[in-house]
């Protein structure tokens, strides 16, 4: 019998850590992250799981040993937000080189200055080239179900690289909903015992992370990139097998209404439920409208993109992250990049919106479909980049 439980991001997200057998755990606390890894303290203290704890003094050593630990054969947890996830960036980049299937649940949040406590993508955004799978939820059940699939793509022996899960701060990771969980025997025969070929053992000495110069390093950044490549066949293959198990479908995006769709909303996270709520009522009206959520950002899935766009005639990004200087928000700046060689470009408008924890609401997101849909007739847009939210 699976159990149906009223669960917050962050618990659902921990309850689905302490499915998964994890070894070491390294965190460090930050709101709006805290109660992943405090509850997670409490399954240890308690007895429920066999989990070595690692109480650090930042979040930056928190990644380092979980480096360490995952080098060892370990399967390895931590959770970040913010700031503490720009401290990490360093060692973010040394996890990735070092081949290290980490999975860190991150509450999104906006970056100081000045000191916000709210969801955006700010961070994750900051973070995107450090060589991480990220993966975004929508909801509790998507914190739940990913944090297990995200464990078993990152441990594919073609991939092993680190991944994130992404919770929209406050919005995701302190709503409770209803959450359908496996049964601790279920998930134990979906993710075993992580398997590993080589480790560091003190009985076995070998040197990891050692000084490489331009006669190697070249390739290892190479490799990383090839392993990038496996991830999309290594998600569906993942996916597919956990829909079997749950019924609930997952892949690399989800699309509403996108075949015959003028305008269609491309998004990442919580929004897109709301998106895809207005879409909807606006299709009972009989607007052509969809919508586009990615669950999978990076590495970027540009032909999956593509083909789920390619009918539109305009198609607006949300991006809840600004990009400074930049022309484009960070993922309008991927799907614009991933149009480059196709004859048949839709116009493509980017939105910022929900900076700092800011909501947006039904009748924002109408008005920008309506937007949309004027200049699918027009063929001219009013803003190529819209602010949607903002106090003028």
């Amino acid at each position: 019998m699976k159990k149906r439980m009223g669960l917050t991001g962050n618990e659902a997200l921990a309850y689905a850590a302490k499915q998964s057998s994890v070894d070491v755990v390294a965190a460090y606390p930050i709101t709006p992250q805290t109660v992943m890894v405090e509850l997670f303290s409490e399954y240890v203290a308690n007895g429920e799981v066999h989990t070595n704890f690692v109480c650090v003094e930042s979040e930056h050593s928190a990644l380092s040993a979980c480096v360490g630990s995952s080098l060892t054969g370990a399967r390895v947890l931590t959770a970040t937000s913010s700031q503490g996830l720009a401290l990490m960036h360093e060692i973010m980049y040394i996890a990735s080189g070092l081949r290290c299937p980490i999975v860190m649940g991150v509450a999104n949040r906006a970056l100081s200055a000045p000191i916000n406590i709210h969801g955006d993508q700010s961070d994750m955004m900051g973070s995107r080239d450090c060589g991480w799978v990220q993966i975004y939820c929508e909801n509790a059940q998507e914190s739940y179900d990913w944090t297990l699939q995200s464990f078993k793509i990152a441990e594919d022996s073609t991939v092993l690289l680190p991944v994130t899960v992404n919770l929209d701060g406050f919005i995701l990771t302190h709503a409770m909903e209803g959450v359908e969980a496996l049964t601790d025997e279920e998930a134990k025969v979906y993710l075993p015992a992580r398997k590993v070929d080589c480790r560091l053992d003190p009985s076995r000495p070998a040197t990891v992370g050692a000084l490489c110069l331009p006669d190697y390093y070249f390739e290892f950044k190479k490799q990383q990139d090839e392993a990038m490549k496996q991830v999309p066949p290594v998600l569906l293959k993942v996916t597919k097998e956990y829909s079997k198990l749950t019924g609930r479908e997952y892949g690399i995006l989800k699309e509403f209404e996108t075949k015959n769709a003028e305008a269609i909303v491309v998004c990442l996270g919580s929004t897109a439920g709301t998106v895809r709520s207005v879409a909807k009522d606006l299709r009972a009206k009989g607007k052509k409208v969809g919508s586009l959520k990615l669950w999978l950002y990076r590495p970027f899935p540009a032909k999956e993109v593509l083909d789920a766009i390619a009918g539109a005639k305009v198609v607006v990004v949300f991006d809840r992250a600004l990009s400074p200087g930049a022309q484009y928000g960070a993922l309008c700046q991927d799907v614009i990049s991933a149009m480059y060689g196709s004859r048949n470009k839709p116009i493509v408008t980017d939105v910022i919106y929900g900076l700092g924890g800011r909501d947006i609401t039904p009748s924002e997101i109408a008005s920008v479909y309506e937007e949309a849909l004027a200049a699918a007739k027009t063929g001219v847009v009013k803003e190529q980049v819209k602010f949607v939210g903002v106090r003028e």
